[in-house]
């Protein structure tokens, strides 16, 4: 037990590192059995940090030379890192040079350099560099890489690696190389190289009228959606079958598993190809959100794919056209989180969005890290919305925009992308209310919201009361309260929308149909005025939160929402309870087969509207 909890690494702890590397070198002699590495870098001490011995971290490597300016220095080993403490003093930056051998045939971990159907691959993310080279391996160190790759023509006549192709040609006996130059800084885990016969497509993007498959389609999305073109002269993707990851967004070089490329027309279904157009915009997407500017430590793990998730799912919404196709995208990523998620959530594997410690990072590749952090992300967008702009796409925009322009090209935090958002939205609710919605990443559980509606005839209003609560977890017992974005309307007896305005509220001059409530209280009331007679609530529309709503309405007003709501998703959502009542009834022989349909005739002409969409 204590050796184990020797291991724990907290976010608390975390310290700025000792060195910074400016420059890496790389130079590989492929070999299955025996790879050889000449890394040289251009390192500098970090002035905020006091003095103290280098220590790069490495994993079954052959340490051959250690180089410092040039000439060769003492060093020692502590158990898998390598020690140097006679460094130059001072600021002035210095060159250190590891020459190392590895054995990428014999490595069956798929992490690090490794051999699959003959080929070299790599595979870095989260702590796979330090099997390529010593290294500080740690995502908060970032820097310019030139690659230069040498192997046999005839076996490898294929050499990539991250950046732009600057220099190829032969070498004797039957080699050739390749010279690789990222003009961006990126962490050691977006490192990647890949060498073998390779079958090569390749196109050339013209302009945005010459999209012609689902990377395409991500490049002029990203540029058209959030201003963020591609930045490389190229971007390539590789397939293996032998891959650890469903993919991997490395700078410029995407490595994926066959599974998310290949589709045979003869056998795949239209899910498999969304699924290969949703992964193939994911790792794209992660260009910016993620390689250009990413995660100060494994903890800010949903910094990048939080966001990123939810920039996927925004693209295949987009992709999907029609409002209803739209729609149905968003009930199927819904379904993914209430059928994984919230279990995780309830489970012994409850944690936050953003965990607080860890043993082994990998087990934090999460449907909560993932799936829950692109819901806090369109928390977000939902938060900074404004009339004219009710789905907050614009404001969110905007904060985008601010976060690049503050952080590009830097590693930072969960704290420091929300801050971003709010400041470019200094009059939203997410603004006035931003420390406690961070709650949503150190607090794990499901909140559980409850919605009762009162109408007063004499008055003309309706009373909607929200209430929260959040179970005790397994890893949190005391919960406090979440600032929770509830998106309303309400329905007349015809099903008509009507307009919503908010006692005390100053009137809009656009009529809305739907509000966004800000629940930041354990338990709040909100008056809408000038309601003519009992509405039906649509609460919790598009699920502008994640969970679970209490709102028990009669059979009348969910036959209501499913042949009305103007909200797709509250369509769905009551058509799945009005059918799950009626198999209970069924199952429990509370109706009379000879008398009554297991379907009434209410529900099915509601289903006929929907259909008829």
């Amino acid at each position: 037990m204590l050796e184990e909890q020797s291991k724990t690494i907290r976010r608390v702890e975390y310290t700025a590192p000792a060195f910074w590397i400016d420059t890496v070198d790389l130079t590989f002699d492929l070999d299955p059995a025996k790879t050889r590495v000449l890394n040289k870098m251009r390192m500098r001490r970090n002035p905020d940090v006091a003095a103290q011995a280098l220590r790069l971290d490495g994993e079954d490597l052959n340490l051959a030379r250690v180089m410092v300016n040039g000439a060769g220095t003492s060093f020692k080993m502590d158990g898998n890192q390598l020690v140097l403490e006679n460094l130059p003093e001072g600021n002035d930056a210095f060159d250190l040079e590891i020459f190392t051998t590895c054995n990428p045939s014999k490595n069956t971990q798929l992490s690090g350099l490794y051999v699959s159907n003959d080929s070299f691959f790599t595979q870095c993310e989260a702590e796979g560099f330090r099997r390529i080279t010593y290294f500080l391996d740690r995502p908060d160190v970032m820097a310019s890489y030139t690659v230069t790759l040498r192997a046999d023509v005839q076996q490898y006549p294929v050499l990539l690696s991250n950046g732009n192709l600057m220099e190829q040609g032969q070498l004797e006996e039957g080699r050739h190389f390749a010279k690789w130059t990222d003009p961006h800084k990126k962490p050691c885990y977006l490192f990647a190289l890949v060498a073998g016969k390779l079958v090569a497509r390749e196109q050339r993007i013209v302009s945005r009228e010459h999209a012609m498959n689902s990377l395409m389609a991500s490049v002029v999305w990203d540029e058209a959606r959030f201003g963020l073109p591609l930045d490389l002269e190229r971007f390539m993707i590789v397939a293996t079958s032998d891959f650890n990851m469903g993919a991997m967004e490395n700078k410029g070089l995407n490595i994926f598993n066959t599974k998310y490329v290949l589709a045979n027309p003869a056998t795949a279904t239209d899910a498999d190809y969304a699924n290969i157009e949703s992964v193939v915009g994911h790792e794209y997407f992660h260009n910016w959100t993620g390689n250009r500017i990413t995660c100060q430590d494994w903890f800010q793990l949903s910094l990048k794919e939080g966001l990123t998730v939810f920039r996927d799912q925004e693209f295949s919404q987009d992709m999907a056209g029609i409002q209803s196709a739209r729609a149905v995208k968003r009930i199927e990523d819904v379904r993914v989180l209430r059928t994984v998620q919230f279990p995780e959530d309830a489970g012994p594997m409850s944690h936050p969005v953003r965990p607080d410690s860890y043993v082994e990072i990998n087990n934090f590749y999460t449907v909560t890290i993932y799936e829950k952090g692109a819901e806090v992300v369109r928390m977000m967008q939902t938060l900074v919305s404004s009339p004219g702009d009710e789905e907050g796409k614009q404001g969110f925009a905007k904060g985008m925009t601010l976060y690049f322009e503050r952080h590009d090209g830097q590693a930072v935090t969960c704290d420091d992308f929300a801050q971003a958002i709010a400041d470019a939205n200094p009059n939203s609710p997410l603004a006035h209310l931003l420390p406690q919605f961070k709650r949503w990443y150190s607090q794990s559980g499901t909140p559980r919201l409850q919605a009762e509606g009162v109408f007063n005839s004499d008055a003309q209003t309706y009373t909607l009361t929200l209430s929260q609560s959040c179970a005790a977890t397994a890893d949190q017992a005391h919960k406090e309260a979440f600032v929770i974005p509830v998106s309303v309307g309400l329905l007349d007896a015809a099903g008509h929308p009507i307009a919503v305005q908010l006692q005390g509220e100053v009137q809009s001059p656009h009529i809305q149909f739907s509000k966004t409530l800000v629940l930041s209280e354990a338990t709040k009331s909100f008056v809408f005025e000038n309601v003519a007679s009992p509405p039906t609530p649509s609460v919790l529309r598009n699920f502008s939160a994640p969970v679970n709503l209490d709102c028990e309405l009669t059979e009348e007003q969910w036959l209501t929402l499913l042949a009305n709501d103007p909200d797709a998703f509250n369509r769905w959502e009551a058509g799945q309870r009005l059918a799950v009542q009626a198999a209970l009834r069924f199952i429990r022989g509370q109706h009379n087969p000879k008398t009554e349909a297991v379907l009434g005739s209410d529900y099915l002409h509601a289903m006929r509207l929907v259909l008829n969409l």
